[in-house]
Protein backbone atom coordinates (compact mmCIF):
# COMPACT_ATOMS: atom_id res chain seq x y z
CA UNK A 1 0.00 0.00 0.00
CA UNK A 2 1.27 3.29 -1.03
CA UNK A 3 -0.21 6.45 -0.47
CA UNK A 4 -0.58 8.80 -3.56
CA UNK A 5 -1.77 12.26 -2.23
CA UNK A 6 -4.39 12.60 -4.89
CA UNK A 7 -5.19 11.12 -8.17
CA UNK A 8 -3.41 13.20 -10.49
CA UNK A 9 -0.28 11.45 -10.98
CA UNK A 10 -1.93 8.24 -11.13
CA UNK A 11 -0.81 7.67 -14.57
CA UNK A 12 2.68 7.93 -13.59
CA UNK A 13 2.71 5.68 -10.59
CA UNK A 14 0.71 2.97 -12.43
CA UNK A 15 3.60 3.55 -15.15
CA UNK A 16 6.58 2.65 -12.27
CA UNK A 17 4.62 -0.20 -10.57
CA UNK A 18 4.57 -1.80 -14.09
CA UNK A 19 1.59 -4.18 -13.38
CA UNK A 20 0.92 -7.77 -15.42
CA UNK A 21 -0.72 -10.56 -14.71
CA UNK A 22 1.49 -11.79 -12.01
CA UNK A 23 1.88 -7.99 -10.23
CA UNK A 24 -1.83 -6.64 -10.06
CA UNK A 25 -2.46 -3.26 -9.16
CA UNK A 26 -5.45 -1.87 -7.02
CA UNK A 27 -5.84 1.61 -6.66
CA UNK A 28 -8.79 3.37 -4.46
CA UNK A 29 -10.04 6.88 -4.64
CA UNK A 30 -11.85 9.36 -3.24
CA UNK A 31 -14.42 10.89 -4.43
CA UNK A 32 -15.10 8.33 -7.19
CA UNK A 33 -18.43 9.74 -8.09
CA UNK A 34 -19.63 9.88 -11.91
CA UNK A 35 -19.08 13.22 -13.79
CA UNK A 36 -15.65 14.09 -11.10
CA UNK A 37 -12.47 15.17 -12.09
CA UNK A 38 -11.33 11.37 -10.41
CA UNK A 39 -13.98 9.67 -12.55
CA UNK A 40 -12.30 10.94 -15.60
CA UNK A 41 -9.26 10.15 -14.71
CA UNK A 42 -9.93 6.93 -13.32
CA UNK A 43 -11.51 6.09 -16.30
CA UNK A 44 -8.57 6.72 -18.91
CA UNK A 45 -5.87 4.75 -16.79
CA UNK A 46 -8.20 1.34 -16.52
CA UNK A 47 -5.99 -1.78 -18.07
CA UNK A 48 -7.04 -5.51 -17.33
CA UNK A 49 -4.47 -5.60 -14.32
CA UNK A 50 -5.06 -2.26 -12.31
CA UNK A 51 -8.35 -2.19 -10.50
CA UNK A 52 -9.33 1.18 -10.03
CA UNK A 53 -12.11 1.83 -7.07
CA UNK A 54 -13.34 4.27 -4.96
CA UNK A 55 -16.04 5.81 -2.41
CA UNK A 56 -18.30 8.61 -2.68
CA UNK A 57 -17.37 10.52 -0.10
CA UNK A 58 -14.86 13.47 -0.06
CA UNK A 59 -12.16 11.88 2.16
CA UNK A 60 -11.67 9.06 3.71
CA UNK A 61 -12.94 10.71 6.79
CA UNK A 62 -16.14 10.75 5.24
CA UNK A 63 -16.43 6.87 5.27
CA UNK A 64 -16.16 6.71 9.23
CA UNK A 65 -19.66 7.05 10.34
CA UNK A 66 -20.40 10.18 12.33
CA UNK A 67 -21.54 7.92 15.39
CA UNK A 68 -18.23 6.68 15.91
CA UNK A 69 -17.17 10.17 16.67
CA UNK A 70 -19.91 11.28 18.44
CA UNK A 71 -21.51 13.12 15.82
CA UNK A 72 -24.75 13.54 13.98
CA UNK A 73 -23.00 13.77 10.71
CA UNK A 74 -20.53 15.10 8.74
CA UNK A 75 -20.58 18.80 8.54
CA UNK A 76 -21.16 20.33 4.92
CA UNK A 77 -18.33 22.30 3.82
CA UNK A 78 -18.54 24.75 1.06
CA UNK A 79 -16.92 24.74 -2.41
CA UNK A 80 -13.87 26.41 -2.59
CA UNK A 81 -12.94 25.70 1.36
CA UNK A 82 -10.41 23.03 2.18
CA UNK A 83 -12.62 20.29 3.16
CA UNK A 84 -10.40 18.71 6.17
CA UNK A 85 -9.48 22.58 7.17
CA UNK A 86 -13.36 23.40 7.22
CA UNK A 87 -14.44 20.06 9.34
CA UNK A 88 -11.08 20.55 11.89
CA UNK A 89 -13.37 24.42 12.06
CA UNK A 90 -16.67 23.20 12.58
CA UNK A 91 -16.22 20.06 14.41
CA UNK A 92 -13.55 22.31 16.94
CA UNK A 93 -10.94 18.66 17.15
CA UNK A 94 -7.83 20.93 16.51
CA UNK A 95 -5.77 20.54 13.26
CA UNK A 96 -5.93 17.85 10.99
CA UNK A 97 -3.24 15.56 11.72
CA UNK A 98 -5.07 15.41 15.46
CA UNK A 99 -8.18 15.38 13.94
CA UNK A 100 -7.52 12.15 11.40
CA UNK A 101 -5.80 10.56 14.68
CA UNK A 102 -9.14 11.25 16.61
CA UNK A 103 -10.80 9.66 14.03
CA UNK A 104 -8.96 6.61 13.58
CA UNK A 105 -9.16 6.08 17.42
CA UNK A 106 -12.82 6.14 17.20
CA UNK A 107 -13.22 3.44 14.89
CA UNK A 108 -13.26 -0.31 16.58
CA UNK A 109 -15.15 -2.66 14.26
CA UNK A 110 -16.10 -2.59 10.78
CA UNK A 111 -19.50 -1.20 11.81
CA UNK A 112 -17.92 1.93 12.58
CA UNK A 113 -17.34 2.45 8.80
CA UNK A 114 -19.36 3.30 6.03
CA UNK A 115 -20.17 0.30 3.48
CA UNK A 116 -19.24 1.87 0.87
CA UNK A 117 -15.57 1.91 1.90
CA UNK A 118 -15.58 -1.65 3.29
CA UNK A 119 -16.78 -3.03 -0.16
CA UNK A 120 -14.09 -1.09 -1.59
CA UNK A 121 -11.55 -2.56 0.30
CA UNK A 122 -12.81 -6.19 -0.37
CA UNK A 123 -12.66 -5.86 -4.46
CA UNK A 124 -8.98 -4.36 -3.99
CA UNK A 125 -8.15 -7.27 -2.15
CA UNK A 126 -10.02 -10.04 -4.59
CA UNK A 127 -8.44 -8.36 -7.64
CA UNK A 128 -5.06 -8.47 -6.13
CA UNK A 129 -5.18 -11.68 -4.43
CA UNK A 130 -6.62 -13.57 -7.61
CA UNK A 131 -4.57 -16.22 -8.86
CA UNK A 132 -6.21 -16.26 -12.35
Amino acid sequence: MERLDGIDNLGGAIGQFRPGPARRLGVLVDHLVEGSKEARIAAGLRQRDVLITGTPFVDVWQAVRPTALGIREWPHIPRGVDWKTGVCEVLGFGDPPTTWRRILSSVRTYADLEPALVGAVERLIDHVTDAT
